[in-house]
């Protein structure tokens, strides 16, 4: 329209417009052609179209009905809130119930249990059961009366418990820690019986031994890229249920010292131990002097000899 409304007289207005229609004509040829060419995809897309607007509408309608359902829910619920609420409150308490009487059974099998960690010498898991298992009696399940003889029963296990810790301590502090020096010695005689030597035997050279100072040496427990038993947290130390608790001495005072610590004992543990500390140093004395002379007395020493075994 503004070519035509520019031409100079009605005979250019006439060529423009015959120009205008053949370009019209031409493109509704090409446009036929290519309906023609791609009429397979044009009908698929067409019906792709539909799909899609027949799907939204139905997306609609759904939307639509679950609007005026949320509604109605929402009127219905609000007429029942009270109901709602003393189910719901009732639902908490039957909950709790269930959660008390499953604590209940869990607890009256607490002392078979913990007959067989303290058989195994599982101390630390015997003292968390323990603890456990009385914080709950004198808790929760205080107003629970057929629990009293095993309230009383389990008290009284805690009240005695680091007796046996505590024992267990100095057990690997004096006596285990001492048997591997008779232990040694022991087999330095064996050995030297075999040897037919008519040479005096030397003194027992005791640099090397494990005392109880020097077990607890980092060089005797660290390996390269771990922490020695000095440095390692009394948080970090855990029993391992598959060894033997007793293999290594350091961890399973460690496990003893942290059962004490639990059973909030340590005063009482380190009054024990200097109370016991004369009286387990004589008998190191007296068990080694025993060794040695025994040791001695085997191997045929003569008490004449220069290296006598006092």
């Amino acid at each position: 329209l503004r070519t035509l409304s520019t031409s100079d007289d009605v005979e250019d207005r006439e060529t423009e417009k015959g120009r205008l229609e053949e370009a019209y004509e031409k493109c509704d040829r090409d446009l036929d052609e290519l309906i023609v060419q791609h009429y397979t995809e044009l009908t698929t897309a067409i019906r792709t179209y539909q799909s899609i607007t027949e799907r939204i509408t139905n997306s609609r309608n759904k939307i639509k009905q679950v609007k005026e359902n949320l509604l109605s829910c929402k009127m219905l619920l609000h007429c029942k809130r009270d109901e709602l609420r003393k189910l719901w409150i009732e639902g908490i308490e039957h909950k709790h119930v269930l959660n008390l009487l499953d604590e209940i059974e869990n607890i009256k099998q607490v002392p078979q249990k913990l007959e067989q960690c303290m058989a195994s010498k599982r101390y630390l898991n015997a003292t968390d059961m323990l603890v456990s298992a009385v914080d709950s009696l004198e808790g929760p399940l205080l107003q629970v009366e057929g629990l009293s003889d095993l309230r009383l029963e389990l008290h009284s296990k805690k009240m005695n418990m680091h007796l046996v810790l505590i024992d267990e301590l100095h057990r690997h502090l004096y006596i285990k820690s001492t048997n591997r020096v008779g232990q040694r010695n022991k087999e330095k005689g064996r050995i030297s019986s075999l040897v037919k030597d008519a040479s005096p035997v030397p003194l027992m050279d005791v640099t090397n031994l494990s005392t109880p100072r020097k077990f607890l040496e980092p060089s005797q427990f660290s390996t390269p890229g771990s922490t020695s038993m000095r440095e390692t947290s009394l948080l970090e130390i855990k029993e391992d249920t598959e060894l033997d608790p007793e293999e290594n001495s350091a961890v399973f005072m460690g496990v003893l010292i942290k059962g004490l610590a639990k059973l909030k004992k340590i005063p009482e543990t380190v009054k024990a131990i200097q109370d016991r500390l004369e009286q387990e140093l004589k008998q190191i004395v007296k068990r080694s002097t025993t060794q040695v002379a025994d040791n001695g007395y085997q191997r045929g020493e003569n008490v004449s000899q220069e290296n006598q075994p006092r």
